[in-house]
This record gives structure tokens, sequence and C-alpha cells, in this order.
């Protein structure tokens, strides 16, 4: 063990231990960062308490553990133990504790001082997972505020030296060989009109036939990998076995494709990233590498999750095919060209700037914070990510109007698990055994949906599954209670009410209650449902909508009846042609959903302008009478915040007029109750007044509507977001002007159009005195023949501009 290459730097990461808060180690695959330098150190006696290990991944902790106390000739749960959710080995002999992120996360809530611990150790910092991430955070404030004795070593194969020095800059930074064989690396880039997964498993056939060993496949997600086994189980002999490896499967099955074969036999183990690191799968000589992975991408529009397929990034190619090196010389099949693998990305994108935020706000907020800036990031979350994270979690009774966590909140953030499911538990906590239950069961599921084609919520919480037992016990709290499926549309709507759908045809298409489309398979039969509530929702990026992966049928009154506040009161107005009229209805609303609706006979003023506001939304003000000026108006206000943001001048537009009718036109309509009446109204006036007289004068100055002549013409200016505003006129009316016009406090030329006299285009220029020194010969000599009647001096920059033709002695 003392040959591994940690070693020859161990004493040094010793020294820096002593001497800083937090310290840097970059030791590459193989090195023995995680299996032999948390005993050394523990072995070292340089803490009085406990060194924590964090691991990103539950399958990582737990071999780790065993590992390292199998050293020690130990059981685990003595001097070495691990702890995740659902499961722990610790007593009260353990000294080091191998824990996977989120257990770090809920330590540090329940005690922020971390009592009894004085090193924390974060393995696979590269991977940059988001609980990482976090951690980090939380970590440095607690050195900062509570524990200046707190250690904290980073460690990484890949460390991203750049980022992390900069947030860290007084950490050493400490590097270590690795200890691998060399790997031959070759790149097939494999034909991409053929099955992807008939591909990798032609290329698998060929590897193993070529060599000796067994073989880890990397491929994007566990379709891909049930896909390959059986094209592969009947083409390998029967001394080589197959074992999938991915996050869904249970332990016990993911320890089978790390541990060693018999004698006689190999393996192919087909892998997600989950075997990028940290894991070491016994007997691997061989990798073929897909260079395709899965990746979560939230969509802040949607609020759904995706799972992008993409090329991986250079970084985890070279992780990927040191898999191949860790006990001889290995061979690694990349299936890509090595010009497309140069041309990939360095390092994968962080979590926390592609996942849902609200989790962690929720944590922040548990924090004490109320700022993201208050903590130090890597990187840190964008402004839109964090609001629809605060958005949903007021949705969820977690915060409230001030932003501050709710006594809901403060419950929700104990249960160390998603908000929308921590709702679920606590509003089924405070109802009955019956509903705690039913909650548990529920949670279990969505945490660790099945793979099958079943979507039915109703049909799979009625089956027994050991797959959710043992999460279903820890979330049950010794509860007694009985499992009631009759109890999951409550329950459901309390975490998701925005993915309550109505039917839209029959066939499988949905609406939810956010507006977004969603769809299943018109042959399952809640395709025929009126109304579902689809919880586990998945962004396809070939389709508009959602895919719809599990589901439940709802009474949508019954919803209604027992959450009262999800449905709104509205007048809304639709136009019928048949009748030329407007006809107004009494709807019943759910987000974008219409749940009932019936007309109004004799509706009040109030209503009707109420129903033309909602109506004028959703046609658009389009539908107004609006004049040239007023568009003109936005494109002048939208250039002034580009061009001369100091004016402060206001946003105005479509999108924040319709935004605020109620502010700006409803005070205008009087007795204003028809369509008719309304399109007769001053809409353009209106607008215009939306500035103030200051405002309109300081607007007029920045970018005038229009260029005076020199004969006094009054032209029309014409403005463009994307191209240069343009004037057209006689070119007899520019003579003598020595430039073109400039707005914008002399920022953005103006395009004069020079017109013939009779009105026809002859030249466009931004620059009139280049013209009038250049190409204005050629203009003349042209026009001179086809307009004789009109003036066409030699010197126009020097002529007086006229409306007419010349004078004939």
């Amino acid at each position: 063990m003392h040959l591994l290459p940690i070693f020859e730097v161990a004493g040094s990461v010793v020294t820096a231990l002593k001497q800083c808060p937090q310290v840097l180690l970059h030791a590459p695959t193989g090195a023995g960062k995680s299996t032999a330098l948390p005993l050394y150190l523990l072995q070292q006696n340089i803490f009085d308490g406990k060194i924590i290990l964090l691991e990103p991944r539950r399958i990582a902790a737990k071999s780790i553990a065993y590992r390292l106390a199998s050293q020690l000739n130990e059981e685990v749960g003595k001097t070495v133990g691990y702890r995740m959710r659902a499961e722990s080995k610790v007593s009260q002999q353990t000294r080091l504790e191998v824990i996977t992120e989120g257990v770090l996360t809920r330590m540090l809530q329940q005690d922020p001082e971390l009592t009894g611990v004085s090193l924390v150790i974060l393995d696979e910092f590269h991977e940059r997972s988001l609980q990482a991430d976090l951690a980090l955070a939380l970590l440095l404030d607690v050195q900062s505020g509570l524990r200046d004795d707190l250690r904290l070593l980073v460690m990484s194969a890949t460390l991203d030296n750049q980022k992390l020095t900069s947030l860290l800059p007084d950490a050493p930074m400490i590097s270590s060989e690795g200890r691998s064989y060399p790997v031959s690396r070759h790149y097939y880039p494999i034909q991409s009109h053929l099955p992807f997964e008939q591909e990798v498993a032609t290329m698998a056939r060929r590897l193993l036939t070529q060599e000796t060993g067994s073989l880890l496949v990397f491929l994007p997600g566990s379709a891909e990998i049930i896909r390959v086994a059986q094209l592969l189980a009947d083409k390998v002999d029967k001394h080589t076995l197959i074992f999938p490896l991915y996050g869904a499967l249970s332990l016990a099955q993911q320890q089978q494709a790390i541990e060693p074969v018999e004698k006689g036999y190999r393996k192919v183990v087909l892998a997600t990233n989950i075997a990028e690191t940290s894991l070491t799968i016994e007997g691997i000589r061989l990798v073929l590498d897909s260079t395709i992975e899965k990746r979560a991408q939230f969509d802040l529009k949607s609020g759904v999750t995706s799972l992008l397929r993409q090329r991986i990034s250079q970084a985890s190619q070279t992780q990927r095919a040191g898999r191949a090196g860790r006990l001889e010389a290995g061979i690694c099949w990349h299936l890509i060209s090595q010009e497309q693998a140069e041309r990939g990305a360095t390092h994968q994108v962080p979590e926390i700037l592609s996942s849902d935020l609200s989790s962690l706000w929720l944590s922040i907020l548990q924090w004490g914070c109320r700022d993201i800036n208050q903590l130090s990031w890597l990187d840190t979350p964008t402004p839109a990510a964090i609001n629809a994270a605060k958005t949903l979690l007021q949705r969820l009774g977690a915060i409230d109007n001030q932003g501050g966590l709710t006594s809901r909140g403060v419950r929700m953030a104990q249960w160390g698990i998603d908000p929308r499911l921590a709702a679920i538990l606590d509003y089924a906590s405070e109802k009955s055994e019956h509903h705690l239950a039913t909650a548990a069961r529920l949670c279990a599921i969505l945490e660790q949906p099945p793979r099958d084609r079943e979507i039915n919520l109703e049909w799979l919480i009625q089956q027994k599954n050991h797959q959710w037992s043992q999460r279903e016990k820890q979330l049950l709290q010794q509860c007694k209670g009985q499992c009631r499926p009759e109890l999951l549309a409550s329950l459901l709507s309390v975490g998701f009410a925005d993915r309550i759908a109505k039917n839209r045809d029959n066939q499988g298409r949905f609406r939810l209650a956010n507006g977004q489309g969603a769809m299943m398979d018109n042959t399952q039969p809640m395709s025929q449902s009126p109304w579902i509530l689809a919880p586990l929702l998945l962004q396809n990026a070939h389709y508009a909508d959602v895919r719809i992966l599990l589901a439940l049928p709802i009474d949508i009154n019954e919803v209604s009846s027992i959450f009262p506040e999800l449905i709104q009161d509205n007048t809304t107005v639709e136009w019928d042609e048949k009748r030329g009229t407007l006809l107004a209805w009494q709807q019943r609303q759910l987000g974008q959903l219409t749940v009932s609706q019936m007309p109004l006979d004799k509706p009040n003023k109030a209503q009707m302008q109420t129903a033309l506001l909602n109506w004028l939304r959703k046609q658009g003000l389009s539908a107004l009478p609006l004049s040239e000026e007023s568009k003109q108006l936005f494109i002048r206000l939208a250039l002034a915040q580009k061009w001369c943001p100091e004016a402060n001048l206001p946003v105005l537009n479509e999108a924040v007029l319709l935004d605020s009718l109620e502010l700006w036109l409803q005070p205008e309509l009087g007795d204003t109750q028809s369509l008719k009446a309304l399109l007769q109204m001053d809409i353009n006036g209106i607008i215009k007044n939306q500035l103030t007289w200051h405002e309109q004068q300081l607007l007029q100055e920045l970018f005038p509507t229009h260029y005076i002549a020199p004969t006094g013409t009054k032209v029309m200016i014409r403005y463009d977001l994307d191209n240069p505003p343009i004037i057209a006129i006689r070119i007899q009316e520019v003579y003598g002007e020595k430039q073109s016009p400039i707005v914008a406090k002399g920022q953005l030329p103006v395009v004069m159009e020079l017109l013939s006299p009779a009105m026809r285009p002859i030249q466009k220029t931004q620059d009139l005195a280049t013209f009038w020194a250049g190409s204005y010969t050629q203009v003349q000599k042209e026009m001179k023949g086809r307009y004789p009647k009109h003036l066409w001096p030699d010197s126009p920059a020097t002529t007086a501009p006229t409306r007419r033709v010349k004078k004939w002695s």
C-alpha cells in the first residue's frame, strides 16, 4: 500500500493541513487519494476529532468504506464507517466516516460547528455536483465564522485550478502522480445513420475478440445499457459475464458489477459516467467509450428538467481512458474521431449552472442567508435560476412574500429531500398517519421511479416492491398508518399543482396548468382521462411537449374542493364571429386551465372591462389600431436603452403594456364596455402619454421623429432595432448639407436614402460628405440625362438646396 504515489506527497499534505485551513490536492486516477490517504491522515494523530470523507455517489462511499476498513482488518462501522440516505454503519468508535454529499449538508444544518469533526475531505471535487458546491460554500462559511480550527482538504483527479485558486488564494496546491499503466487510446467514429446501441455492441464484440481482459463500456443512460446488454447477450461466450452499472440500481446490484469475477471468466460492465471516478472496477483492462452522456438541464420556462444527450468533455475522456490502466497496460477505444474529441469542451458545465436550484435555495435560507452573495461560490448561480427557485418555494408555502422561511419551510428543510416531496410529507404529517404512510411510499417511488413503461401511479403504489421499501420505512418515522391510494390526488396537489393537466384530444396530449404541453403514448388507458396529475416529466429536445413519465387520473372537482386556493374566478371574453359581438364568461381557472365556465347574461361594467382587458391580453396590441408612430415609439425607447442608458428613459413595448393593462388602460376606459368602443379610443395618445412631457422631450432630442431638410421639408426618420435609422428624401433637398444627420448624442449616423425627382432610390449613404466627393459624379452623369430639367450641380456640397426644377433663361 505504501508504494502508492500518494505517499510521496502525504507528508506535505499533513504539513499543509497543520498550517492552512484549506488545502488543494491534485491526484490523478490510481494515486490512492481515496483509498489510502484518509487512513494515513487518521494514523498521524494530528486531529482530535473525526475525519469526514465526502463522496459524490453512494456506491463509491460504501465501496471506499469497506476498502478502508479491510486495511485495518476491521468490520465497517468500527474505526471506519459510512453514512448515506437510508443506510449507515457507524458507532461510537468511528473516527473516519465516509458520507454522501447530501448527508454532509444535513449535518451542517443540524450542527453548524460540526462538533467533534476536525477535517472534511471533499473527494472527486472535479465532478462539481450541486451538493459539493453547496458543501464547500457552507464549510468556508463555518471556517470564517465558527471554526477557525476546522480543516478542509479538496481533492480531485482534474481540479479546476484557476477557479479554486481564485476562491482560495491562500490554499496550497499539492500535486501527486497517478499510478496507472500506459493506456493505448484509439479513435473510431461510428456510423451516425445506424442505430447507436447496435454500433456500440458491434465495437464491443470486436474489442473483446481482439483483446484479453474485462471490458468497461461507457453509455449515456440505463435505456442504452439495457439495449446493448440485450444485443450482447447472445453474442459473447459463456465465460463472459455482463453487468449493468447505473445510479437507479440497488447498491447490491451495483456491487455485483464492481466485484471480481471467478477465475476463468471475464466481464463486460455497461456503465454510465458513474464509473468515471471513485469506483475501482476489478479486472478492467479494456474501455469502450461511447463519448456520449446524459446531463440534466433545468428549463426555467417550463420548470422541467431534461436529460440532454451530449458529447463528454475532454477531462471525462481522459478519466474514462484511465479506467483501463489501473491494473496493467490497457486499451481504450473512443467512438469519435480524434478531431472531434479535441474540439470538445475542456470541462463539463457545473450542476449549479444547469440545475433546479429550489433545494439549494431552501438550504441557503435554512442556513440563515437571504442573499446568494453572502456565501462564497466557485460559480455563482444566475439570478434567473434563483428567482425560479424562489417562485416554486413560495408556491409550496416554504417562503413568505418577503422571501423568508415560513414555519412550513422550516419543517420542509428538515426532511432533507426535494422541496416538492418535502411539502407533501409535511402536509401528510399534519393530516393523519394514513396520509403519511401514503406520502412515504409516494415519495420513495418519485425519488426512484421504475424503468418500465408503466406510468400509472395508482397502480404502482399498490405494488410491493423492495426497491422502495427501505426508503419508505425511513420516511415513515414509525408511523402506523396504511397506504391509501385514494389520498394520492390530494398529496400530489400539494407538491405538483403546476402539473395538473387537462386532456386536449383523447390521444395522449394534455396541457399543464403552467401552459406547457405534455404527452403520453395514446395506447395508455390514461390518455382518455379528462384530468391527470403528472409529477414526473421529461423534456425531449425533439418535441415541444414534455413527455409524461408518471401520472395519476384525478377528479378535478375533488381537488378544487380540497384546495380551493388553487382556483381563481375570472371573467373572460371572446369574440363571436357569427354575432359580431363579445361574449363574457365567468370562468374557474386553475393556472392556465379552464375548470368550468358559464356565460354572463348581464355582466356589470367592471366585469366587462376586465373581460375586455383579458381579451386584449390574449390577442395582443395588434388587435388595436396601433399607429406607426406608436410602433416607432417602442423602437426609439428600446434604442435609448441601448445607446443612451444614462437618460433613464422607461422601457415601453408591447410586452410591458400587456402586463400592465390595469395600470394604464383601465383608468382610461370610462364607460367603455364593448369592443367597438375600445377600438374607437385614442389608444395611441394614451400610449404616448405613458411618458411624461419631460421624457417625451428628452426622447425627441435623442431620437427625433423627423429630419428637417434645408428646404424646410419634414421627413420621417424610420428606426429599426437591428439596422441604422433611415430617411428617404429627394437629393435636391439636401444640396449644401455637409454631413449626414446623427442621432443618439452623435453616436448613431442616419442612413440617407437619396431619391430621384420621381421619388425613386438612387443612393444610400451614412456619410454625405464622402458621397458628394465621390460617387455623386456617376449619379450626376446618369441623372442629368434622365431628368434634364432638374438641378445637378458640379459642387452639390456648396449648392443651395431646392424643391423646384432649375430656371431656364
